[in-house]
């Protein structure tokens, strides 16, 4: 062995150690028992808690929280359901008011006789507006026919309400009249009236009607006036007009808008905070999987060798992020051991072809001074069995390092299993004939139906036929046959050769393993049997190797044969 050599097997033999370590102390082949890389950790003690500036998730987590919660209150303030209802309530209640003043005016107003309010002529009209008990804060004014004032009358003051500073209020009314200045709109999307509409309510009430209006003063206080008419015995002596107090309603919508802001205000501070938990929560594990990705990356770019990728374990979470902490933790297991494989192939590759270049270099110097005809022919023999010897090892070693990317790109189809070994059988049945070999196949008559790549199922069963008759002679016998046990098919092939020695039963199918008699050295490279491990555990199935001994109850007795099981899923 060289010293390259004897260094990468120490190499080999130390990462076998460490991983063995690891494993003892619950690393699992993916990262220590933590799960968590130290330079993840210092990533994480120096990103800290979760920051806007940092996250991009985050941000949008809380803006389209903050979205939803700023439509559904700019909704609730632009349709303003609570003014509406004040606005109807008052409304009605004042209309009420206004007929019930009109009807004690009635009373006392003669029936027959003409009235004349401008006058006062048929009627008292102090002592009629004496029974008139006005609401606080409500104005009353009596018109005659002709839509003259005659008289007016204020109701009790109103109570002094005990307002509440309305800041969120004032500065959104700010606000929204600043930005209705600047793009030349409206201020005030309610309308209203500064000049006094009495007048023309009462115009509307001398016809016979009942008139109501939502009012504004001189300071944008809103108000509601009613004007109804007085008509006893049908005809229209003129009319009474009532006015609520202005303000009124402002203050009630003022106090309740900003109520629902405060509330709004809250609900936005707890949003956000309920957002960075939850972001928090989604964003800090999938950093953390991401740094955990970048620093194998960055790894790999800088050429580091010692360190592997260790994924944080979330399998603890029941949710997307757990599934996807599990996922690539198998990835990256599968892709570490695909490498160790891939270093394991290199080096027995290594080592296989260096036995025959070897030979070859030896059987080349000899051949320079042999002197000899004989012994220049016997080198020749050599060399050409070593030429052949790396041929046909090369060619397994291309077809092996193949196999992973060739199954994965072929398409599994559905075939019969029976009618694929019968027709390998009738090829095997005449190369044993030859050899003087008894071949036996033992296939049920009804089809046996399997998904599969069909061509690769089939160069497991040649592996193992070829086998058993490369260990038979004249007079043995090999038999193959199949069964289906209701979920799986099993595959068997026996023959009556020496069988396999019981060390070397856990070893026939590594790769390059090769237990054969001297003079078939060097006609096998020891690849058949791990290619058809690899196929049909590639299928999903298992496959085994025994000693077929002529009792079960002495199991020292000497084999009289071997027996390769194949069990696929059906």
């Amino acid at each position: 062995m060289t010293l390259a050599s004897a260094q990468e097997m120490t190499d080999r033999n130390d990462r076998s150690d460490r991983r063995e370590a690891d494993v003892a102390l619950g690393e699992d082949w993916v990262g220590p028992a933590s799960g968590i890389d130290p330079e993840l950790l210092d990533r994480r003690a120096r990103r800290g808690f979760i920051t806007l500036n940092r996250s991009p998730l985050a941000r949008k987590i809380i803006t389209f929280n903050l979205l939803a919660l700023i439509l559904l209150v700019s909704g609730v303030l632009y349709l303003n359901p609570y003014r509406d209802t004040l606005v109807a309530e008052r409304e009605d209640a004042l209309r009420t008011q206004a007929v019930l003043v009109a009807e004690v005016i009635e009373v006392q107003m003669p029936l027959g006789a003409p009235v004349n309010l401008a006058t006062g002529d048929g009627i008292d009209i102090e002592a009629a507006l004496d029974r008139v008990n006005l609401p606080a804060g409500t104005s009353l004014r009596l018109f005659d026919a002709t839509g003259n004032p005659v008289t007016a009358r204020d109701g009790p003051p109103a109570e002094a309400r005990d307002e509440r500073p309305t800041v969120l209020t004032d500065a959104l009314v700010a606000l929204w009249r600043g930005t209705a200045r600047l793009v030349g709109a409206r201020p005030d999307p309610d309308g209203g009236h500064a000049a006094d509409p009495v007048p023309g309510l009462v115009a509307g009430a001398l016809d016979g009607s009942v008139q109501a209006q939502l009012t504004r003063d001189a300071e944008g206080r809103t108000g509601f006036a009613v004007a109804v008419p007085l008509a006893p015995g049908g005809r229209i002596s003129g009319a009474v007009a009532l006015s609520g107090a202005a303000g009124e309603i402002d203050a009630l919508v003022r106090a309740e808008r900003e109520q629902m802001l405060q509330i709004f205000v809250i609900a936005i501070l707890v949003s956000i905070g309920l957002s960075l938990v939850l972001a928090s929560t989604i964003a800090n594990p999938l950093s953390d999987l991401a740094a955990a990705a970048e620093i194998g990356r960055e790894r790999n770019a800088r050429n580091f060798g010692p360190g592997r990728v260790r994924i944080p374990d979330l399998a603890a979470r029941p949710d997307e992020i757990g599934r996807l902490s599990v996922a690539m933790r198998g990835m990256v297991a599968a892709l570490y051991d695909r490498i160790d494989a891939n270093e394991q192939f290199a080096a027995d590759v290594a080592h296989e072809i260096k036995n025959p270049l070897a030979s070859l270099r030896s059987a080349v110097g000899t051949l320079r001074v042999a002197r000899r005809d004989d012994q220049r022919d016997k080198l020749l023999d050599i060399i050409e069995h070593d030429v052949r010897r790396l041929d046909r090892l090369v060619s397994d070693i291309s077809n092996a390092s193949r196999l992973d990317s060739e199954l994965v790109k072929e398409e599994e189809e559905t075939f019969d299993l029976v009618r694929m070994v019968s027709r390998l059988a009738d090829h095997f049945e005449r190369e044993a004939a030859d050899k003087g070999v008894e071949f036996i196949a033992d296939l049920p008559a009804k089809p046996i139906v399997i998904r599969g790549l069909e061509g690769r199922l089939a160069q497991v069963i040649v592996n193992l036929i070829g086998n058993a008759l490369s260990f038979c002679e004249a007079g043995d016998a090999v038999r193959i046959w199949a069964r289906q046990r209701e979920n799986r098919v099993l595959l068997v092939v026996e023959d009556t050769g020496p069988g396999i020695p019981e060390a070397a039963l856990t070893k026939v199918f590594k790769r390059f393993y090769s237990e054969r008699p001297e003079a078939q050295f060097g006609n096998h490279s020891g690849l058949g049997l791990a290619i058809s491990k690899q196929i049909v555990e590639a299928h999903g199935g298992v496959i085994w190797a025994e000693n077929i001994r002529p009792t079960e109850a002495d199991i020292t007795s000497d084999p009289i044969g071997a027996r390769f099981v194949v069990g696929l899923p059906v």
